[in-house]
């Protein structure tokens, strides 16, 4: 509908109507100015009032028509605020709920705010890579004051309302339980026939020393800023409504807005945003989908990952028990519990309330009958088959009908995991990322049986848990696990050909990642890597695998835990050290293979680690293990430290070309075990016609 608009005696009440937050898309701005033309031309109304329906007063632009012709076409964000700002009418504008973005720009052309307790004001474009481009940065210093709008726009975070009474962003706050339409329609009379208009443009940027303030201000920005452009120039633009005339400092914040809205870190972050918001969305599972409720959890092992997935629904206020057959193993764990819990408090993210009833909301057992009554287990048990066979079939013969079977496999079969039990259809995977009750990624693993009420139901149940769930089909490794396999296989065919971990995993950190794969597999495990190689060679289509990484586990260097893996690891200190054992082990190893080493630059390692890491991600999109390029990237962003101001392998190899890419690939399929370069068809045909994986 995008705005309504009545008229109480003699105020004009235009309010916002674009569910759910009130984005100001390009119909809801035609609407708006149409209803802000009638109220300036109906000779009855002497004021105007603006606000939003439902639960926000704004949420801003809409950033789907960001970069589009709807952005740019009449009327656009910047009418639509002259048009308010120029009235020869007051117009108030009633805050409420959310004011953001767009929204509170909108808002900062009004002659008059006034707001209700608890409002959530900020400018949060810097978080999509962006800075505010509707005049956000040269007014909200005026009304705030330089340093508290410098903050807020450079950070994106929300400020309540009341923080910022007693500035000139409002004129009014309301008392609680006070009407704010009521209160809004009674200012407009007092304020009726008020003459000149107040307006924010016109107000002074003080401040004792703006030059060493900005100065400060540009040094500590360009140390957090890392990678991304934005954060910076929203300094320069904050510090052109300090230092120039309005208009100059509007034409400084119009042009840096178009250069960032360009940059592909910001295309990357608008990207991450939509891919996050799209994973839930299964084209087969209507929203009306039913869900089993899920009131009481159970999770099987108390290892590690066990430990952190129970601590994940604690942190949910769901009550859980950790079930491990082995006494020690149980007591281990709930203390190994109780020991994150308490660093948490230590350190202040956590209130000894919150420490206490956490505590409480986790209970062990050793007895599958006493997490009957659960209505989903979690089994988070040792990756091999037959481990995983006794425990579905307790499961089955213990669980209440209904109760969901879950399995945190990483890589095993999970159509053969749900024939263990007499009920597929209840059968699901929920691979966790560890640490579980901090990594926000979960791969939800559609088995051929699962019920779509069982797959609504978890994907209900990842957001409660504060996860981001994706769907993956059933194949080994799923999405995450199946690609990093093919990252890894280079990262070990570079060492056969001349490269040492260190350097492999500074160009990958450089490039962007959390971590290189050397100095991941030291933290995850370097067992367990060969664990899944054992598995794998009995295979009759077992890939060749560099054997450094088996001569390395062969030596007991599993990683951290024990001290030593690619890297030396000293006592009371997660710092990698490099090994001169392990260096000398990796030449070796090239002499024995016959292979002369030789020198190799980083861009060659980061293309051979990203490029393999995009093939094979587009074989499981083609094959319909994934369902979307995006879902892919947002496993990679939010479960391997793929870096955020690239967007996800998928999305960096459309920024890249895909046709560069292939040819790569085809340069790549000549050298040194070419055969695991064969490029994927679908990468094939979308470069062939100058396509993208992201639409």
């Amino acid at each position: 509908m995008g705005a309504k608009y009545r008229v109480e005696g003699d105020v004009a009440v235009v309010t916002l109507d674009n569910p759910p937050v009130n984005g100001m898309n390009l119909e809801t701005r035609n609407a708006m100015v149409g209803a802000i033309d009638a109220a300036l031309a109906a000779s009855a109304v002497r004021a105007i009032v603006i606000t939003g329906a439902g639960a926000a007063f704004s949420g801003g632009a809409d950033i789907r028509e960001f970069g589009s012709p709807k952005m740019v076409a009449a009327p656009n964000l910047h009418d639509l605020i002259e048009l308010v700002e120029q009235a020869d009418k007051p117009v108030i504008a009633a805050i409420h709920s959310v004011c953001i973005g767009g929204g509170l720009e909108l808002s900062l052309a009004c002659h008059y705010r006034i707001a209700a307790p608890r409002t959530q004001i900020g400018l949060p474009e810097v978080k999509l890579g962006l800075l505010p481009g509707a005049g956000g940065t040269q007014r909200l210093p005026r009304a705030v004051g330089l340093e508290t709008a410098l903050e807020m726009i450079v950070s994106g975070e929300l400020v309540a309302s009341d923080k910022l009474a007693g500035t000139a962003l409002f004129d009014r706050m309301t008392a609680p339980g006070e009407d704010l339409l009521d209160a809004a329609i009674g200012f407009a009379h007092e304020i009726a026939d008020a003459r000149p208009l107040p307006r924010v443009r016109e107000l002074a940027v003080t401040h004792a020393n703006p030059d060493v303030f900005l100065q400060a201000a540009r040094e500590r920005v360009k140390a957090q800023a890392g990678p991304f452009p934005a954060p910076l120039l929203c300094v320069e633009c904050v510090a052109a409504s300090a230092t120039m005339p309005f208009e100059d400092g509007l034409n400084v914040e119009r042009e840096l807005f178009m250069r960032l809205l360009e940059s592909n870190e910001s295309k990357a972050l608008r990207h991450a945003f939509f891919a996050e918001r799209g994973a839930a969305k299964v084209p087969d599972l209507p929203a009306d989908t039913p869900v089993r409720p899920i009131r009481r959890a159970a999770v099987i092992g108390a290892g590690t990952m066990g430990g952190g997935i129970a601590m994940t629904f604690a942190n949910a206020g769901i009550p859980v028990q950790l079930l491990d057959t082995r006494p020690e193993a149980l007591e281990q764990g709930l203390e190994t519990i109780r020991r994150n819990y308490e660093g948490a408090v230590k350190k202040g993210k956590l209130t000894l309330e919150q420490f206490e009833r956490r505590m409480a909301l986790i209970t062990g057992t050793l007895s599958y009958q006493d997490i009957a009554d659960a209505d989903i287990a979690i089994e988070a048990v040792f990756e091999e088959i037959a481990v995983k066979e006794s425990v579905f079939r307790q499961l089955d013969a213990s669980m209440k009908p209904g109760a969901i079977l879950a399995s945190n496999t990483s890589t095993l079969d999970l159509n053969r995991i749900a024939a263990f039990t007499k009920r597929p259809q209840d059968v699901i995977g929920t691979h966790f990322f560890s640490p579980a009750n901090v990594m926000k990624l979960l791969e939800v693993v559609r088995g051929a049986a699962t019920g779509k009420d069982v797959l609504a139901s978890v994907l209900a149940l990842s957001k409660t848990l504060k996860k981001t769930g994706v769907v993956s089909g059933v194949c080994d490794g799923f999405i995450g696990n199946r690609m990093i396999e093919q990252y890894l296989r280079q990262a070990g065919f570079l060492l056969d050909e001349g490269a040492l971990p260190q350097q492999i995993d500074q160009a990958m950190e450089r490039f962007g990642f959390a971590m290189g794969p050397f100095r991941m597999s030291d933290l995850a495990g370097n067992d367990i890597g060969w664990a899944i190689r054992k598995r794998r060679a009995t295979e009759p289509s077992a890939a060749a695998y560099s054997k450094t990484a088996d001569l390395l586990c062969e030596m007991g260097r599993f990683g951290q835990k024990t001290g030593a893996g690619w890297y030396d690891y000293r006592a009371g200190d997660r710092a990698a050290h490099p090994s001169e054992l392990v260096n000398d082990m990796i030449v070796q190893h090239s002499a024995e293979l016959g292979l002369a080493r030789r020198a190799i630059g980083d861009d060659e390692i980061v293309e051979r680690l990203v490029y393999a890491l995009v093939n094979e991600g587009a074989r499981i999109l083609e094959e319909g293990i994934a369902l979307r390029a995006a879902d892919i990237d947002i496993v990679y962003l939010m479960g391997y430290g793929f870096p955020l101001h690239r967007g996800g392998p998928m999305f960096y190899a459309d920024t890249v070309g895909l046709p560069k890419v292939l040819g790569a690939i085809e340069h790549y399929a000549n050298g040194y075990h070419g055969e695991a370069w064969q490029p994927a068809p679908l990468l094939r045909k979308l470069a062939a016609k100058g396509g993208r994986f992201n639409g």
